[in-house]
Parts: structure tokens; sequence; C-alpha cells
């Protein structure tokens, strides 16, 4: 009988001898999309370099579908799905402990998270077909018949509680917070997962939240790995097996209610929190974009102009270049399914504070105004571009570019669309996508530390 580590061995030598391939080809292997049956859209990267396969099922059931109230319920719901499975026909219930021997065993991994718009399940497996059809049957058992051990949600809400208090006791906790509810208002992606959100949730909820939310339908699929789309198909039927049947292809699931969009900022705001620290923690910022926007690109070169790439950025060479008002500033958009905030952020002395941040501001407001020079934007076009093989150089990379562009309904050529996109923007481009989505006038502003 073979095993594990005979037949991983095999896939290193494998992947040995092409990995001086790999960045090349990576970037020119076309994206298979369809959609099955039980109406799950699916996303393929054929990949054969090394045998092993990378899988990513993503669902609308991110920390945004919250009910009001229990925020903390979709998290705590990826959290126990690691906890224990239902026995099924021939195979007996199994704990945590047996979960972690069972994927130990397979040598593959299988992984839960949600973040503010997904919930998301990771598989990975080597491709040897027996090995793969047990991960697979594995992982379909904790996406479909999570155990829900009332037992142990009690044991883990106390820790996710103790872990909320001890994070409240540091600064940047307290700034983050602050910021978020300030620039969100109401919105899901600002509320914030409290001991009282916690102790309003229990198994029922998690039961119905899952119920709810994880539906074969309502699944995207993505999928990088040696494997074809014929192997895809049973690899996702597999995985999506225990979830109930739902209308067929074309019909698609009764809607999820909407959820709103973040209102734009009506007045600059500004937040000075006493605290007992060394140094001052500073955001500054607003609603940004969605993912899907089509100014993205400009967008991602411009904030890289401004704050995102490191020692070279304009607020680098302003705050602490010029002054030596703190170690480092960035800035960056969080896009999502929503205006995720755009951000600006640093440290530095208390005493300092004031004039840190109004030469954060000045910088922000005159990039809007005037846009890069040329001289920046060919530097930030070359260290992106002369970047990208580094965001698609292993399956895992891939994958995450693959989810992207299902998550997002990007185009399927996007990443090979990517480097020609960037190098076709002007400063016109970036400045004019600048002043669509920035307003300098009317951002928040929140200042952590200092004597009241």
């Amino acid at each position: 009988m073979k095993t594990i580590k005979n037949i991983a061995a095999r896939a290193l030598l494998a992947g040995a001898a092409t990995i001086f391939h790999i960045n090349s080809a990576w970037a020119l292997l076309p994206i298979q999309h369809w959609t099955e049956a039980s109406g799950a859209q699916v996303y393929l990267v054929e990949s054969p370099v090394i045998p092993m396969v990378d899988v990513q099922i993503d669902f609308d059931a991110g920390s945004r579908r919250d009910p009001s109230g229990k925020a903390g319920l979709a998290a705590a719901v990826a959290t126990m799905a690691s906890k224990g499975v239902k026995a099924a026909g021939s195979e007996p219930a199994l704990d945590e402990n047996g979960l972690g021997e069972a994927w130990a065993d397979l040598g593959a991994s299988f992984e839960v998270g949600a973040e503010n718009d997904a919930m998301h399940y990771a598989l990975r497996s080597l491709t040897d077909p027996p090995l793969l059809d047990k991960a697979a049957r594995l992982a379909a058992r904790q996406i479909g018949a999570p155990s829900w051990p009332a037992d142990v949600w009690p044991r883990d809400r106390a820790r996710w509680i103790a872990s909320i208090k001890e994070a409240n006791t540091r600064p940047a906790t307290v700034a983050a917070y602050a910021f978020a509810s300030a620039v969100y208002g109401s919105h899901p992606y600002g509320v914030r997962t409290t001991e009282e959100t916690l102790m309003r949730i229990g198994v029922e909820d998690m039961q119905a939240f899952h119920q709810q939310h994880i539906a074969a339908c309502r699944a995207k699929v993505s999928i990088v790995g040696a494997v074809t789309r014929a192997q895809a198909q049973a690899l996702v039927g597999t995985l999506l097996a225990r979830l109930p049947a739902h209308s067929p292809a074309g019909a698609g699931c009764a809607p999820l209610p909407p959820v709103g969009e973040i209102s734009a900022l009506a007045a600059p705001a500004e937040q000075n929190i006493p605290f007992a620290s060394a140094q001052a923690h500073v955001l500054i910022g607003q609603p940004g974009f969605a993912r899907r926007d089509p100014d993205f690109l400009a967008l991602l070169v411009g904030n890289h102009i401004l704050g995102g790439g490191g020692f070279v950025s304009r607020l680098t060479e302003e705050v602490r270049e010029k002054r030596g008002l703190s170690y480092s500033v960035y800035s960056y958009f969080a896009a999502g399914l929503h205006a995720g905030a755009f951000t600006v952020g640093l440290q530095t002395r208390p005493d300092q504070a004031a004039q840190a941040v109004q030469v954060s501001r000045d910088v922000i407001a005159r990039f809007v105004a005037e846009g890069p020079t040329e001289a920046e934007l060919r530097a930030a076009k070359d260290n992106l571009i002369g970047g990208f093989a580094l965001r698609i150089d292993s399956n895992k990379k891939l994958l995450g570019n693959v989810a992207n562009i299902a998550w997002n309904d990007l185009p399927l050529d996007y990443l090979d669309q990517w480097t020609k996109k960037v190098e076709a923007l002007t400063v016109a481009d970036v400045r004019a996508a600048m002043a669509r989505k920035l307003q300098p006038g009317r951002m928040v502003t929140v200042v952590v530390g200092g004597k009241p």
C-alpha cells in the first residue's frame, strides 16, 4: 500500500523538475468557469506541475450577515466547523481531536474562516485518487454536517472573550474600533464583536445561520491544481454532497436579504482618545470603494505612490524622512463587496501627533488635487508590474487570485490583462480616480494616546 510519505516524496520530485518554469507558465493558464447542476459556480485552473490541489469554497456568510446584536456569529460558525462532525452511515462521529488526527493521517489540510463578506472553506490535498477522495469526503462532513457540540462553545466563547478583553488594553485596538465606528456608522463593517454580543450567541443560532447561508447553490468554488475538468466536477460534487439539495441550475437560490451600502461622510470628524501609551496611534480616512469598481487598478497605483509603496511613498517622504515624525506611515484601500475604508495610519510621540496629522492631511489633499508626477507613476508601474509574478508563484497564491475573480465577478482574463492595464494608466487616469474617491476635507481622524 502506498504511504502518504511516499506519495508526498514523489510530489516533491515532480515539482523540483519544473520549479523554474512555474512563474512563466501560471500567468498564462486559462481559467475555466461553469455552473454545476446544484447551482454552484466553479472556477478551475489546471496546474499539472505538482500533484496537489487547492480548493476554496466561498459563501455569502461573512460578518456582514451577523444578526443585529449578535456580532461574531459568522466567526463562531467558522470556528465550530472544526469542533466535530456528526456520524453518517458507517462513518462514526468525530470530535475536534478526531478531526485533527484524521487530517494528519491524510497529509491534507482543511481550514474555515469568516471575514467581512464571505465564509471560506479551504482544502489542500495531494491528488492521489484514494487520498483526495478521503480528504474531500472528510471536508464535506465539516462543510455540511458539523456536530455543533454544546459543551465546546461555552469554552471557546470564554477564551474569545478573554482575548477581546486583553486586546482592549492596547491602544491600536482602541483606535481601530473608534475608526471603524466613525467611518462605517451603523453598517455591518463597523460593528464590533463584544462580550455582550457573544453571550447572546447559542448553538441554535449557529445552526440557523449555517442552514440559511451554507447551500450548494450559493457556493463559489475556486480550484487550482493537477486535476482535469472532469475530476474537478467530481471533487465539487463530493465536497458539496452533504449540503441540502436546491433547485436546478438556472433557477438559483432564493436571494438573501440585501445589505445596505455605506454612506459617504457628510463632514470631517476628529476623536482624541486619552490613553496611557508611549506612542499616539493615528488613523485618518473615509469610506473608499467596492472591489468591483472600474477604478480599482488606477487606485491601486495611486495608493502605491501615496502611501502603499513603503519607503518610497509620498507620505513616508513627508512624515518620516523630512520631519522625523514617525518611523513608518502607510495608506491602503480595503475594498470589499461594499466601500471598505481608505486608511492612513502611523504612530508618533503624543506631543507630535497634531503635527503628524496635519502633514498627513496636507499630503493627501495635495495628491488628490495634483495627482502623481510622471516619474512617480513610472516607478510605481515598474514596481507593481515587476512584482506581479510574486502574486501567482504558488498554487495557493494563484488560488487566492482566482477566488478574487470568482467572488467579485471579474473577467476571466483579469490576470492576463493585469500588467497591460496597469502599464496603460496615465497621470490623468490616476489623478481622476483618486479625486473621484477621496474627499480630504471630509475624513475621520482618530488619535489614541496622550493625556486628555
